[in-house]
């Protein structure tokens, strides 16, 4: 496999951030929520890497925090997406017929909704936790999977090796998961890693609007928002989160590219 430059960028620039949020699950240089007025908006230094916010709490603590949170919920949102999109897509592409066209218009009508709009609807009907923001998110990311495995479905449904396998009695289960599925991996493996961006890119959107993770917990987005009004006296307080979560955004969406280019030549 010829490896690309956005797949080798994306990879190292996602490993990082990746190991220093798992890394807070055993250590992290401040209590991300511990208060002291006498050091508020510090600026970065030796002590405070990234300053401290309007609270005196440890940024780069907070940031390692928030990280965490915002990558457990995109994984568990793109894994549990991928999961049930591929089950629908599988079917509505292999199956064909009423229930195809009952799967897709079901589709259909999730997209003719705005994503943010449908997002913060259904939060708002739930509440703010995020089990809530999981449901929300899912609920987006399903229809995207749904089409990628329904289109690849329809590709090999009429292949040799599908239709030897018919003739030997395979059933449905047999064909799609087990000869038609493993084609789709690559397609699969390059849109969850597209996914993760998207889904990290929603949850701060969310959370910078009041309705995602919700304090004490940090988070970018919610960071972000608290920061917004100190810009100019203590413009690293919003920095720091802006920065991650373009940094995150950017590697995942490298990575997921490179993922797709890389198949392609094979």
């Amino acid at each position: 496999m010829k490896y690309t430059i956005e797949l080798k960028i994306g990879a190292v620039i996602s490993f990082l951030i990746i190991a220093m949020t798992l890394f807070s699950f055993i250590w992290v240089p401040h209590n991300y929520n511990e208060i002291d007025h006498n050091i508020r908006l510090m600026p970065p230094g030796a002590k405070y890497l990234l300053g401290t916010d309007n609270f005196g709490r440890d940024i780069f603590s907070r940031i390692m925090a928030g990280g965490r949170n915002s990558l457990m919920l995109a994984v568990c949102t793109v894994a549990g997406a991928a999961i049930i999109g591929s089950l629908l897509g599988l079917i509505a592409g292999y199956k064909g017929g009423i229930t195809g066209e009952i799967i897709m218009r079901l589709i259909d009508t999730l997209n003719s909704f705005p994503g943010i709009v449908l997002a913060l609807f259904m939060v708002a009907v739930l509440d703010n936790s995020q089990f809530s923001i999981f449901i929300a998110l899912l609920i987006l990311f399903i229809p995207g999977y749904t089409r990628i495995m329904r289109t690849g479905a329809l590709k090999y449904k009429n292949a040799e090796f599908v239709q030897a396998e018919k003739i030997l009695g395979a059933g449905f289960f047999r064909i799609t998961f087990i000869h038609i599925l493993p084609n789709l991996v690559p397609s699969l493996l390059s849109a969850s890693v597209l996914g993760l961006s998207n889904a990290i890119l929603a949850e701060s959107a969310m959370s910078y609007l009041g309705m995602g993770i919700q304090p004490p917990h940090p988070s970018w987005g919610r960071m972000l928002f608290e920061a917004q009004i100190w810009f100019f006296n203590a413009p690293w307080y919003a920095l720091a989160p802006g920065i991650f979560i373009m940094l995150t955004v950017a590697a995942f969406h490298l990575l997921g590219e490179g993922l797709r280019r890389a198949a392609c030549l094979k």
